[in-house]
């Protein structure tokens, strides 16, 4: 009974931290909010890439696609979007949010980039996951480019001159703090959401699928489905994260931003990698490694900060290949679940032949 006690008490300390952290740590609110989201990142790229074994670059696609889609229909519930976008800041019109308006758009806009997300992960899903290995992952990568490309040139959504999330009025008190609760939200709902579906016959699917694909469609699983499925809802979270970064941003640079390939799609895998691959507290752990080394490297090594996340990746592929969780689960694998039957061991074998 010490066990379920335990967990529930570790579950509990993180929470409470979490609720605690902005007030201690008021200065690194929009931090610990990133944080929450990369939490996202990881957790969502894991499910297709450690769960499943496909390793995807495209996954930033869907973050753009919560990102601009949460941004238009903030704008666009009050305002026509291609005038606030041409305004660029001027014009005679004066674009305002009252407190309402402004939770109003952000409720409907959230769920909208997420539902957006998610079905163009199932038509894109449907053409490019019958692909396998480094091919899956060259065309993903594309699919990423081509779709930053797509966003900088579409004039209504504010081209390459990029798209302004509606202003937050006054009265919404810390922007920040506001954010950080919304996203240790979205983080707490994605990780208790995967840690359910872990435990369904779903996750023993995807497993197999890693395993080998071909195996697993000849006892008879539908495998485009579920890696379907499965990439749908890892783009629903991220769809929401979208959303959510634009507007803690500020500022949606289709390049830069939305569809930032180089540096969120890069951070994702990365993320995953160095917590460990395949399991459910792996990406989480990565991603606080992460942040915490990516804002000690751009506060002390400014200049050299990407030298220094790549020297990281260096250090993980070395030292690391099965990232921190895997490193840990091999030397105390008794403490991870990995135990050993006492009747296996050769002392105690010879003691019952004897």
């Amino acid at each position: 009974m010490r066990a379920p006690y335990a967990k529930f008490a570790g579950y509990l300390a993180i929470l409470l931290v979490g609720l605690a952290a902005p007030l201690l740590f008021s200065a690194y609110q929009s931090q610990m909010a990133e944080l929450w989201l990369f939490i996202v990142f990881a957790l969502t790229w894991d499910l297709v890439g450690g769960q499943m074994g496909y390793n995807s670059f495209g996954n930033v696609v869907f973050l753009g696609i919560g990102m601009y889609a949460c941004a238009a229909v903030q704008v666009g519930l009050f305002y026509e979007v291609s005038t606030y976008n041409n305004a660029r800041g001027g014009g005679a019109t004066v674009f305002t949010f009252d407190l309402g308006q402004y939770l109003e758009g952000l409720a409907i806009g959230l769920p909208v980039g997420a539902v957006l997300a998610a079905i163009a992960a199932a038509i894109l899903g449907g053409l490019v996951l019958g692909m396998r290995g480094h091919y899956f992952a060259i065309c993903t990568l594309g699919l990423g480019i081509a779709a930053g490309q797509i966003a900088n040139g579409w004039e209504w959504i504010g081209a390459g001159s990029g798209m302004v999330p509606p202003t937050p009025p006054a009265a919404l008190g810390d922007l920040s703090r506001f954010y950080y609760f919304l996203a240790m939200a979205l983080a707490i709902a994605t990780f208790l959401v995967l840690r359910w579906l872990y435990t369904t016959r779903f996750r023993l699917a995807i497993n197999a699928i890693r395993d080998n694909e071909d195996k697993a469609e000849s006892m008879g699983l539908k495998t485009t489905r579920i890696k379907v499925m499965a990439w749908v809802i890892a783009a629903f979270f991220l769809g929401i994260a979208g959303g959510l970064l634009g507007n803690l941003k500020r500022f949606i640079d289709p390049i830069d931003t939305a569809f930032a390939g180089a540096t969120f799609g890069v951070w994702m895998v990365l993320m995953a990698i160095l917590g460990g691959k395949g399991t459910l507290w792996g990406p989480v752990i990565g991603a606080a490694v992460f942040q915490v080394v990516k804002e000690t490297t751009w506060t002390y090594l400014l200049g050299w900060q990407r030298v220094a996340l790549g020297l990281l990746i260096v250090v993980i592929v070395v030292f690391f290949p099965q990232g921190i969780m895997g490193y840990f689960r091999e030397r105390f694998p008794a403490r991870f679940g990995h135990r050993v039957e006492e009747a296996a061991r050769p002392d105690r074998a010879e003691e019952t032949t004897g």
